[in-house]
């Protein structure tokens, strides 16, 4: 609004100096030209005016040529003729009332001092001054309105005399139009406003809802409501949006119902398959049965294929269970027997189990955390499967390595960790442990004959339990397996009891290298080393409770005395502070099972430098004495 001002009033300044320049040419000339016409009638009129400016020739003079000005101007300017004082000392500051002249009554006060005296002062240039314009309406009503007055001397008629000559031009019009611009220009923003109002309320209805209603629609087809579709109305992009959004859920729908038909009919097959094999199964096994009782009266190889014969049907049994209960899962037959168990006890049993498969592999079984009692409502079948399913798989993939099963309980949730140290889990692997028949290795062989379904059937009975089956691994270092059940049958679980990932990870360790990332507990090719072994050191527990090995030669090691089980008394009791336990072969925190390393076979003292084991595959550096368990 700023540049609307001063657009109009250098507008009005520039046509007001023509305007005016006009005038007081217009004034002069008639002022000569009665000057001539004077000097050729000899009149005396023109040197009377010389003598007396004030005499009435010259008022009515001065009179007749303003309203003549004022004439031409009418409604566009004000005319103002003054003569001023005789007196040069007030030249430049007075007026004498009965010489000046103005058009519609403006009022001498409009033409400053200052003006005057410039005009004075310069008579030769015109001045104009931007000033107050006073003047009285016809009806008596007293008008002070913003203007710019225009001045220029002039020299009179009688040659002599000099008078001063103003135009005066209102900004009253200027006013209104700047007023109406101004008007116009809030109606304009207030109208604009309203329009940008209008026009996002109907980019809102037309973008923003169905892009709404689009991500709700999206949400209940992940909920499982395949049958949700979007509004389509009108033809524009955002109704071309609903209708490949509609397209895209049909097709969704279609393949989810496609695959939910070939899940049943999967699931049906498999059932009726497992089914049908039991009685053609059960004749062959009553043959082989027979067979395999005779193999003594049976020529070498017919009595090598009895005894292999026999063995694939047991692993064909073993297949079928597993199929079958897969079948119960898939339909939802399995049935919960729950009941309050102490974990330690099937823990007891599992790894009693597995003792000839730890002795096979060399590898030792420990237990951590089993000095209290950890109780929860569980089906201890389903729950000893699991857990076997655990232990046997760290045996297999232990690479002969040791075998850590850890127990823990905390805010309504018991754990049970099965952690091996072998070839571990690559990157992704970890989600896909749980799938049926899923190998991490398939060109590995596999020892104990699993059918590929036993991971996949615990994470269902973990399921069952309303509780989770987790695996970590890292490639070279192992992985472990934890499994959290609620204590209640039925409760949530609010925390694990410990963490997945374990504190003696190569990552929690900063190691960035492959490498055995343990120390044995038992010396490799170790098969006697009981509680009656000559060469055994078995530690007390913190607490006097008993640690002992268990049963039989496959290096099994576990917490005997928090079974309630009896223990031969150790044959050396070690302070956990001492520090040879500190730096012993191996530790188990909470257990504090810990193998002396000076009654372990002895090296050479440059190959106990570099931190070599007995067998020479222990890697533990200075810095972490004892291994990781410590």
């Amino acid at each position: 609004m700023a540049q609307v001002r001063q657009g109009l009033l250098e507008s009005k300044k520039r046509a007001a100096l023509s305007q005016a320049s006009g005038g007081f040419t217009t004034a002069q000339k008639q002022s000569d030209t009665l000057r001539d016409l004077g000097a050729k009638v000899g009149s005396s009129t023109s040197g009377s005016a010389g003598a007396d400016p004030s005499s009435s020739e010259t008022s009515t003079w001065l009179t007749d040529q303003v309203a003549n000005l004022a004439s031409g101007g009418q409604g566009v300017y004000l005319v103002i003729g003054t003569v001023p004082a005789t007196d040069q000392s007030a030249v430049a500051t007075s007026i004498q009332p009965q010489t000046a002249r103005a058009s519609e009554g403006v009022a001498l006060t409009s033409i400053s001092p200052e003006l005057r005296r410039d005009v004075a002062a310069d008579p030769n240039s015109i001045h104009q001054q931007t000033t107050t314009i006073n003047r009285t309406a016809a009806n008596g009503e007293e008008i002070s309105e913003p203007g710019l007055v225009i001045g220029k001397q002039l020299t009179g008629p009688d040659g002599k005399t000099s008078y001063q000559l103003y135009f005066a031009f209102s900004f009253v019009q200027e006013d209104q139009t700047l007023a109406l611009v101004t008007t116009t220009v809030a109606t304009a923003g207030v109208f604009i406003v309203v329009l940008l109002a209008c026009i996002a309320w109907l980019v809102v209805r037309q973008v923003v809802t169905p892009v709404r209603m689009a991500a709700g629609i999206a949400e209940r087809l992940a909920d499982g409501h395949l049958e949700e579709r979007m509004k389509v109305t009108g033809t524009d992009d955002i109704a071309r949006l609903g209708e490949s959004f509609n397209r895209m859920a049909g097709a969704l729908q279609a393949q989810i119902h496609q695959l939910e038909e070939l899940s049943r009919v999967q699931r049906r097959f498999v059932s009726d398959v497992s089914h049908e094999l039991r009685t053609p199964l059960t004749t062959v096994r009553m043959a082989a049965d027979l067979i395999y009782d005779s193999r003594e009266d049976l020529d070498p190889m017919a009595a090598r294929s009895a005894e292999l014969l026999q063995g694939q049907l047991d692993r064909f049994e073993s297949l079928l269970a597993d199929l079958l209960e897969i079948s119960r899962f898939d339909a939802g037959a399995a049935v919960l027997d729950a009941e309050p168990v102490d974990l330690r006890e099937i823990v007891h049993r599992v790894v009693e189990a597995a003792d000839p498969l730890a002795r096979l592999k060399g590898s030792a079984v420990v237990l951590r955390g089993a000095e209290n009692p950890v109780v929860a409502e569980v089906d201890s079948r389903r729950i000893e499967r699991i857990l076997r399913n655990l232990v046997v798989n760290a045996l297999e993939h232990g690479e002969g390595r040791d075998v850590v099963i850890r127990l823990g309980s905390a805010e309504g949730a018991v754990a049970v960790g099965v952690r091996d140290y072998g070839i571990g889990l690559k990157p992704g692997e970890a989600s896909r442990v749980f799938h049926r028949f899923w190998r991490a290795d398939p060109s590995r062989v596999r020892t104990t004959g699993g059918t590929g379904l036993g991971l996949s059937i615990a994470v269902e009975d973990a399921h069952l339990h309303g509780g989770w089956l987790q695996a970590w691994g890292e490639p070279g270092g192992g992985s472990h397996f934890r499994l959290t059940l609620p204590r209640t049958r039925g409760g949530e679980i609010g925390r694990a009891p410990f963490r997945l990932e374990p504190e003696d990870s190569r990552h929690n360790r900063g190691l960035r290298a492959q490498g055995t990332p343990y120390r044995r507990a038992l010396p490799t090719g170790a098969t006697a080393l009981t509680a009656s072994g000559e060469a055994s050191v078995i530690p007390e527990t913190p607490g006097g409770a008993g640690a002992g090995l268990g049963p039989g030669l496959g290096g099994v090691l576990s917490i005997g005395g928090a079974l309630g089980r009896s223990q031969p008394k150790p044959a050396v009791v070690a302070d956990p502070s001492d520090v040879r336990a500190a730096g012993a072969g191996y530790g188990a925190t909470g257990a504090q099972v810990v193998v002396d390393r000076h009654l372990l076979p002895q090296q050479p003292e440059a190959e106990q430098a570099v931190g070599g084991g007995p067998d020479g595959e222990g890697t533990s550096t200075e810095g972490s004495p004892g291994g990781h368990y410590q």
